[in-house]
């Protein structure tokens, strides 16, 4: 059975077991992070400033339009909250499924396919459907990348909520420059990894939509084939 990733610092380089997991490697919870960020950016730009993901965002958007008696406004924001409730439910579903025990690989290739239908069919007819709807479908997409790849080099992980991913890097820093841990070093250059490539998946989105349109969802969709792929194609 397919272990959790199992790393050793050795001249400021990860080493990886050859039982390591794929999904639990900086490189791919980079590549799912990327995808993280142009999903929230693109519904935020888009489809009524809404995060598909970053779901404390909406709560307090939700909170803040409540207070102001913006009942219409607040809809939006509570939709996706409970779409993305749902979406991880469903996924859950998958996980606890007997048909999938002991099958993690084959669970993963599942779920990614899942979110890139969602995407593919937000970027065909996206532009013909509410934006209520648009976002509900990739706050599901969302969740389902949540729920599944929850782990990263040995630790817990979350492509999505930079706050905690913040903390981290502040208290790695602290701990490389001043203690010179080894953990903390190899920490930091994981942490700065994750945050960096959510600013870069929301930027890169910022700058094809006056390209692409609402196309522009096609972007993280192939960020999540390159996923299927290195996980179809790992030989361990």
């Amino acid at each position: 059975m397919i272990t959790g990733i199992m790393m050793t610092a050795k001249r400021g380089r990860f080493i990886v077991s050859k039982k390591d997991n794929i999904a639990e490697q900086p490189g791919f919870g980079a590549l799912l992070t990327m995808v993280a960020g142009a999903i929230d950016a693109y519904t935020f730009m888009l489809h009524g400033e809404v995060f598909a993901g970053l779901q404390t965002g909406n709560l307090i958007l939700l909170g803040l339009n409540l207070g102001k008696g913006q009942f219409e406004m607040s809809v939006r924001y509570a939709l996706s909250l409970l779409a993305f409730f749902l979406g991880t439910i469903l996924i859950r579903l998958l996980q606890r499924s007997h048909w999938f025990k002991n099958a993690d690989k084959f669970r993963r290739q599942m779920i990614l396919a899942y979110e890139f239908m969602l995407l593919v069919i937000v970027a065909v007819i996206g532009q013909i459907l509410p934006n209520l709807l648009t976002t509900s479908i990739l706050s599901m997409a969302a969740a389902a990348e949540l729920q599944e790849f929850r782990r990263l080099a040995g630790g817990p992980f979350t492509p999505l909520m930079m706050t905690g991913n913040l903390r981290t890097l502040a208290e790695s820093s602290f701990d490389a420059i001043i203690y010179h841990e080894t953990s903390a070093q190899q920490k930091l250059k994981v942490t700065g990894l994750i945050m960096v490539t959510f600013a870069l998946g929301a930027g890169l989105v910022a700058g094809l939509i006056p390209l692409l349109g609402a196309f522009t969802i096609l972007f993280p969709a192939g960020l999540i084939v390159i996923a299927f792929l290195l996980i179809t194609f790992n030989n361990h």
